[in-house]
């Protein structure tokens, strides 16, 4: 009797159109699952147009195409003896839906689209699909020709429906399908479907893995079952990095671990799995069974073919491991460096140009693009013949062989250090050592010349001559003086990304690389159109703290000790005059709060969803200890002046890297007004007013109002 089975999900690295590469990378999936002897493999959502298609889901161009790439993979001999299941849109009776198309041997089984849309935070599936809310019903779908000169099937099921093969039942999901507070397993589960599948596109966020784990082994604990996921890897065209994280789950432990950050575009995790373990798990909880009795029936599609061998006694199963996460200083260096790497081989550009001041941000973006060279250096020497081929045509070199990070680095990595009259001999020499012990091309430059330039042009036009505070200035020459340098110093980065390998005799350009930190974007404490406005920002999505844990993690794991300093001086821009030979200014002066503030405020504005009042009435309770309420009231106000002045500036955010559910990133994921009425006149009164409310019951004076 056969009760080992043996199955197969993988991640890939697949790319938004890019038909041919995600075809050749599922028919690379499919053949290294059955070369270990799978007899079902289960890939990513969407994975033959890729996930990240956006819009371009409405022409009929990737329909046409997606069809294209199914016919192929219907005719391949790979795809022969082994259940393929695999993703792309599907138009029926002229309705889009998100489908797996599930075939064996030319012949398709099932067409089942997703019930549950994702429609929230980075994802708008609504906007392009419709769920398909026809429980346990299933239609006729009528094949384009293309596909039924290759099948020879004139209509296929269509709908919500589960597979019966001679061994076992297999039931799919879709990605958010599995996050569902009522999610499909459950009730097939009691229906007798042994093996579940998701196909997922699930991106990285900061800390999300276990949440992830913990839904897929959840699933199965209370009712038993195996349980495979699938899910993209890499960057397939936007702010996104999907993490990977394939897995195999039965009865509640997990059986497969696959890697969450990698350069490898194809993961493949195979395991062989005992039915009767499902079945003697299910059969002693009685509540799961005499729930099944009632249950109603899921339409069946009968298969002819079967997961197991009849003489499988013998055959080695897997054993349940303990899932490894990394912590958040791990993944900032890896998930960024994985996502550049996928950047700049797709864009074809020869490297990057980072200008680096010397302070916390910058380096830590100096650092991930290191973390890259590191991991570019060790999938050559595990013999990733992919990424040796893209490190070749990078540096234009068909015999070259990355080994060394440092000197790998040396070749992709252009550093700047910009001063002015305002910048200290301190940071100066902080980049200097920072771009020694990396290895990056490191250049330093003088901005006074241009600078006088162009305000000489504003004296000549006008006849007057701005001054910064120190001098005598109002606050408005102060930070138009400040702008103009950290605007000079963008068109810079912008000129030496494009001419820098010119001038060394190299081919190709760079791409200019932002280090704004998510923290700073949501209050606005940047200049529109300075060195934060860049092709791509790697820590656009991460915190100020987060940024000072991955330092740490550093100097204790690349030995990078020029660090050390970076870690120790106060956060500064650098833009208004030093005092005495030192830096008078620091960001937390000029901001009025602290960063750790900033993030309190940024979760709770987006992610706990509060406005002024709300966040006023939350801080109270938080900040007791250490704030008076008329404190509080203070800080929220400053918060949301501040913010709402300055949220024009997301409406032309370098893309970043998503890694926080607070990045106040406008392209997409925090979809708010760019133009406030900033007195916030109602809500500062309702703050007011219970202010006032609190001290009257403290026996404390009232003031009018609260600044």
């Amino acid at each position: 009797m056969g009760r080992a089975v043996t199955v197969a999900t993988c991640a890939l690295n697949q790319w938004a159109l890019d038909f041919e590469g995600n075809l050749e990378r599922i028919l690379r999936s499919i053949d290294i699952a059955k070369s270990k002897g799978a007899r079902y493999r289960l890939g990513p959502e969407l994975e033959i147009c890729g996930y990240g298609c956006s819009d371009h889901y409405y022409e009929s161009d990737t329909l046409l195409h997606s069809f294209q790439v199914l016919a192929k993979l219907l005719e391949s001999p790979v795809t022969r003896d082994i259940i393929c299941d695999v993703g792309m849109p599907v138009l029926h009776r002229n309705v889009r839906y998100n489908c797996r198309v599930i075939f064996l041997n030319k012949k398709i089984l099932l067409i089942r689209p997703k019930m549950s849309l994702a429609n929230a935070g980075n994802y708008r599936e609504l906007r392009w699909f419709t769920p398909w809310n026809k429980a346990r019903h299933v239609e006729e779908y009528f094949l384009p020709r293309i596909i039924q000169e290759v099948t020879g099937q004139e209509t296929v099921s269509f709908g919500d429906a589960v597979l019966a093969t001679k061994d076992t039942c297999l039931g799919a999901e879709i990605c958010e399908e599995l996050w569902a507070p009522n999610s499909p397993h459950i009730e097939m589960g009691l229906d007798g479907v042994e093996i579940f599948t998701n196909s997922s596109g699930s991106h990285h966020v900061l800390r999300k893995a276990h949440t992830r784990v913990d839904l897929v082994n959840s699933a199965t604990a209370k009712n038993g079952g195996i349980y495979i996921l699938a899910n993209q890897k890499g960057c397939d065209g936007d702010r996104l990095y999907y993490d990977g994280c394939a897995m195999i789950s039965m009865n509640g432990e997990t059986i497969a671990q696959g890697s969450q950050f990698s350069l490898d575009d194809v993961e493949v995790l195979v395991s062989t799995l005992d039915l009767e373990d499902v079945r003697s798990y299910r059969a002693e909880i009685s509540s799961r069974n005499l729930a099944a009795s009632k249950v109603n029936p899921y339409p069946r599609v009968k298969v002819s073919f079967a997961l197991s061998c009849s003489d499988d006694v013998a055959v080695p199963t897997c054993m349940p491991i303990q899932w490894r996460h990394h912590s958040p200083e791990e993944e900032i260096s890896l998930g960024p460096a994985c996502w550049l790497w996928d950047y700049l081989r797709r864009s074809k550009q020869a490297g990057f140009l980072l200008p680096l001041s010397g302070g916390i941000d910058s380096s830590a973006t100096a650092c991930i693009v290191y973390s890259m060279c590191h991991q570019v250096c060790l999938a050559v020497r595990n013999g990733n013949a992919d990424v040796l081929a893209d490190a070749r045509k990078i540096v234009n070199d068909e015999t070259y062989v990355p080994e060394d990070p440092r000197e790998f680095c040396k070749r992709i990595f252009t550093t700047c250090y910009m001063a002015s009259e305002n910048s200290s001999q301190d940071t100066r020499n902080r980049a200097k050592l920072l771009a020694e012990q990396i290895g990056s091309y490191h250049i330093n430059l003088n901005i006074d010349a241009a600078v006088k330039a162009i305000v000489g042009i504003f004296s000549v036009v006008t006849g007057r001559t701005p001054r910064f505070s120190v001098y005598g200035g109002s606050s408005r020459e102060n930070l138009a003086l400040q702008n103009v340098q950290a605007r000079i110093r963008m068109v810079l980065a912008y000129l030496f990304a494009q001419l820098t390998l010119w001038t060394r005799g190299l081919p190709g350009g760079l791409l200019v690389l932002g280090s704004a930190n998510v923290d700073e974007s949501l209050r606005g404490y940047l200049t529109k159109y300075d060195c934060s406005s860049a092709d791509i920002n790697p820590i656009g999505g991460i915190s100020k703290t987060d940024l000072k844990n991955f330092i740490q993690y550093c100097i204790e794991n690349f030995q990078l000790t020029a660090l050390r300093s970076i870690m120790s001086a106060p956060p500064t821009a650098e833009l208004e005059p030093l005092v005495d030979g030192q830096v008078a200014q620091t960001d937390e002066a000029d901001m009025g709060m602290t960063y750790s503030e900033l993030s309190i405020y940024g979760k709770l504005r987006k992610i706990a969803k509060a406005g002024p009042y709300s966040m006023f009435c939350k801080l109270i309770n938080m900040w007791k200890e250490i704030c008076t309420p008329r404190e509080v009231a203070s800080k929220v106000k400053h918060f949301f002046r501040t913010y709402s002045i300055n949220r024009h500036k997301m409406t032309t955010l370098t893309p970043s890297y998503h890694a926080e559910n607070y990045s106040p990133d406008d392209n997409r994921f925090d979809l708010r007004p760019f133009l406030y009425n900033t007195t916030w006149s109602w809500q500062f009164r309702c703050i007011d007013a219970q202010v006032s409310s609190l001290e009257k019951k403290e026996g404390i004076s009232p003031s009018e109002d609260v600044d």
